[in-house]
């Protein structure tokens, strides 16, 4: 493969996408190729079938070799499901004050690594910031002048049990002889929050599929990150089972609601399913959508309420994932219930500047990044 690609596999609960891309031009990619397969999913930190899960990531991985050639190297996003963040505050003293260079702090991040523990191993660590003998507060201390440096770190660590399921699933593909993990939060928070937003606090809410995530970004880490198994698909099972209809006549119902348009009596929506034409008056189809919503406004609370760092009511809210234009006013309900400003976020890359792509080109970004420092640091 050439040097300045790189290969990424996102996974998803709704699907799995492995894509070989490369930088472009103005914070650009260039997408050699793409491929996707839907699966069962996951939830509550288990795959739902992992015969499912397997199959997707072999179709995908050699579609993509196929397409592209010999792969040595796959970036595999780790979802938030399989991912915890632990956090560390060290503080190391020198002598007398010196100019800090990279290796301090290096060595102060492996002062404060974490024990693996028979479920869970460290795949990556970040600061959020770091704090000198005079009390400044810097994301990126090397070369500034202290007698002592403090670090404030993320450690993202991943289940045992993803990491076995992964080498699982390439142990059949021999062309690829190494696996690196990315944890998708971290790789969201870095690349679709700008750094002036995230200087302070920021607040990340990725709506999946079945399962979604919120987190609390701080600058150049993920202060605290709470996974939960619900989604917009959960809304598909509320209506099924409150309506007695089949779960795909409730999906071409959800992409069919609009929350935001004005109620009128006697609005119905219809779908026509193996021979039988489903007919809901449009206010009830709405008036259900939003109870299930209401669900999920209800887990956020919780997640929110499970920080006890700062108070953070004043921060606005960031929103992506694959199902947030799925039901057309979904944000302004959320924020209506929550009482807090939501903003969609998503890249800035012309045909992938929707919230379903935010995954996907943040692992890629991440994956490039990694690439570029290993290629300087070889050379």
């Amino acid at each position: 493969m050439r040097r300045k690609s790189v290969a990424v596999l996102d996974i998803r609960s709704l699907e799995i996408t492995a894509i070989v891309g490369e930088r472009g031009v103005n914070n650009t990619f260039i997408i050699k190729s793409k491929y996707t397969a839907t699966y069962d999913g996951y939830a509550e930190g288990e795959m739902v079938d992992e015969d499912s899960f397997l199959s997707a990531v072999i179709d995908v991985v050699k579609s993509t070799i196929s397409a592209f050639g010999g792969i040595k190297t796959f970036y595999v996003g780790v979802p938030a499901e399989f991912t915890r963040v632990v956090q560390a505050d060290k503080i190391m003293s020198f002598q007398s004050a010196k100019k800090i260079t990279s290796d301090d702090c290096e060595y102060l991040a492996c002062m404060s690594t974490p024990e693996d523990t028979k479920d869970y191993r460290t795949i990556r660590h970040s600061c959020m910031y770091y704090i000198l003998s005079d009390k400044r507060k810097l994301i990126d201390p090397v070369g500034t002048v202290s007698d002592s440096l403090r670090g404030k770190f993320s450690f993202y660590q991943c289940s045992n049990k993803f990491i076995d399921l992964m080498t699982k699933a390439f142990d059949g593909i021999p062309s690829v002889s190494e696996i690196k993990p990315i944890p998708s939060v971290y790789a969201e928070a870095m690349y679709l929050i700008p750094p002036e937003q995230r200087d302070e606090y920021a607040l990340l809410f990725d709506l999946g599929y079945i399962s979604s995530s919120y987190s609390i970004i701080c600058g150049n880490g993920v202060a605290f990150s709470e996974s939960f198994s619900i989604g917009i698909g959960h809304l598909a099972v509320y209506l099924t089972a409150e309506l007695d209809i089949p779960f795909d006549v409730a999906v071409s119902f959800l992409n069919q609601i609009n929350l935001n348009a004005k109620e009128t009596l006697g609005g119905v929506l219809e779908c026509m399913y193996q021979g039988r034409n489903y007919k809901y008056s449009t206010i009830v189809l709405r008036d259900k959508v939003r109870e299930g919503l209401d669900g999920i406004c209800e887990t956020m609370e919780e997640c929110m309420q499970s920080y006890k760092g700062k108070n953070l009511d004043s921060k606005p809210m960031f929103i992506t994932g694959e199902s947030v234009k799925i039901v057309r006013g979904t944000v302004e309900h959320i924020s209506n219930r929550l009482v807090k400003n939501i903003e969609v976020v998503a890249p800035c890359v012309p045909y992938y500047d929707k919230p379903q792509f935010s995954s996907i080109l943040s692992l890629l970004d991440t994956a490039l990044t990694d690439a570029e420092s290993r290629s300087f640091f070889n050379k």
